[in-house]
């Protein structure tokens, strides 16, 4: 390849492998607990006719562009693939700064991701041991704000927040240096046919639920669980979208499918070239969205049954769901389950979250994989720390930095750098598998819409009274 920088590391060992490990990556917490909050606090249906439209039309054209940077750079790095394509371009280096952004910003996801996933470790065994039976939705609202303050607990009914969480960013660490086809592979191609056979299995139970129930609709008619559940998510109500809502939409299709963390860039570099890139970005995509969808299936019917509330934000899962469950025959072995699902979808994500750092430090220092993954495992558990004891910094990673910020910024570099600034034979020859008229519609897509709408999500998504109170203090603090 003209202008590619040939580098031995590992590639994927099949096409079913790489897109196990991209789905899986793509398929996490923000499929099961993010979605299905995002989509009951702004209007279900119209917020998912949106969602899809972003993904369509901005989320696949922005993957995409992020596998080309990798495989065409095809360095263990994301900042060394975009350092060789800017070189061959004739453009400066400082276009790494989307790498560079992109990876740092995963691993400030990681740090706080292994938190959520250690409360949903947490919740597994109260399941099973009945803890959430009669309990109303107040009362399982202070169990989970004692859970998640019970730090040093050691029973399994009572289990720390800190256990926990150590165990998962263990694991995760663990899977990361066991290498590219030993750890992030495997992970894959052994955990998400089972997340795919248990989402599936939950979602039927979850519509029988529903089906089985009676209940009035908003207009007092005889309606059920599962009908009133598939009206909330594929009717649209367009009086409710806003520029928030779109704003919204956006950021969890980039939430989701891990748009702008480097992860696809270094996932990108272990293709080989036989896998067809945009076909691939495609099927990701879509399969994400498939999967969030299919979520949507297994929680909204059992939740509308009960008659509880679907706009309780984060609380939807780990408040409101396991009243429902709780109350079902057979619920807390279905409950355990889907949190079981959950920590499946968790780890494949994790791993991809902390991959695009351990990369980076193996190539800058030379050092083995095992000994990048431990060094970057242990900064990782230090940074997950903040989460846990201090109140509101995970919000500030998540909703104020990554979320707001820094995947956006990313992203827009990105569609910027590869629909404008990277040597279009380089772009051509990684879509040289597709037809002519998609390769045209997807380059467009990425060198028009996308940089626009990636824009106005980076300009509305950002707090401004946030950081102009900051800004305030500091001046305040200066001037004192």
């Amino acid at each position: 390849m003209a202008g590619a920088v040939t580098v031995s590391h590992d590639q994927w060992s099949s096409r079913f492998a790489f897109l196990m490990a991209a789905v899986g990556s793509s398929v996490g917490l923000g499929n099961l607990w993010r979605f299905s909050a995002e989509a009951g606090q702004n209007g279900g249906g119209a917020f998912i006719m949106i969602y899809l439209s972003c993904v369509l039309l901005i989320g696949i054209p922005v993957l995409m562009s992020e596998y080309i940077i990798g495989r065409a750079g095809n360095a263990n790095s994301a900042i060394r693939s975009v350092n060789d394509i800017a070189d061959h371009s004739g453009v400066g280096r400082k276009w790494s700064l989307l790498a560079w952004i992109g990876m740092i910003a995963s691993f400030l996801i990681v740090s706080f991701y292994c938190v959520v996933a250690a409360w949903v470790i947490i919740y597994i065994p109260k399941f099973l041991m009945g803890a959430f039976e009669g309990q109303t939705a107040i009362q399982i609202s202070a169990q989970f704000g004692a859970a998640r303050e019970n730090i040093w607990g050691l029973s399994p009914a009572n289990l720390g927040v800190m256990w926990a969480f150590t165990a998962f960013a263990a694991l995760t660490a663990w899977l990361v240096a066991r290498g590219v086809n030993q750890g992030i592979e495997w992970a894959a191609k052994v955990l998400m046919p089972m997340f795919f056979f248990l989402l599936f299995a939950l979602s039927i139970y979850s519509l029988w639920s529903g089906f089985s129930t009676r209940i009035p609709d908003a207009s007092g008619a005889p309606s059920n669980g599962a009908v009133e559940a598939l009206k909330f998510l594929f009717m649209a109500d367009f009086s409710k979208v806003t520029p928030e809502v779109i704003t919204r939409a956006l950021a969890q299709a980039f939430f989701s499918i891990g748009l702008g963390s480097a992860i696809m860039i270094t996932y990108g570099s272990y293709l080989p070239k036989s896998i067809n890139i945009p076909k691939s970005a495609i099927i990701v995509g879509l399969t994400d969205t498939g999967v969030a969808l299919m979520a949507g299936l297994a929680i909204f019917p059992i939740v509308f049954a009960h008659g509880l509330d679907v706009n309780s934000g984060a609380g939807l899962f780990f408040e409101t769901l396991p009243v429902a469950l709780s109350s079902a025959p057979g619920g807390n072995l279905i409950g355990a389950a889907f949190f079981f699902l959950a920590i499946f979808a968790a780890v494949t994500s994790s791993i991809s979250l902390l991959e695009p750092v351990v990369a980076w430090v193996i190539e800058k220092f030379q050092v083995s994989r095992k000994t990048a993954a431990i060094g970057m495992g242990l900064l990782m558990w230090v940074m997950g720390l903040g989460s846990i004891f201090i109140d509101g910094f995970m919000g500030m990673l998540d909703g104020k930095l990554t979320g707001a910020i820094m995947l956006p910024l990313a992203g827009l570099l990105t569609v910027l750098f590869v629909g404008w600034r990277m040597n279009k034979s380089m772009v051509d020859e990684q879509m040289a598998d597709a037809s002519p008229l998609l390769r045209a519609v997807l380059f467009n897509l990425v060198r028009y819409v996308a940089p626009v709408f990636v824009f106005a999500v980076l300009v509305l998504g950002i707090d401004h009274s946030y950081f102009n109170d900051v800004l305030g203090n500091l001046l305040g603090i200066a001037a004192g």
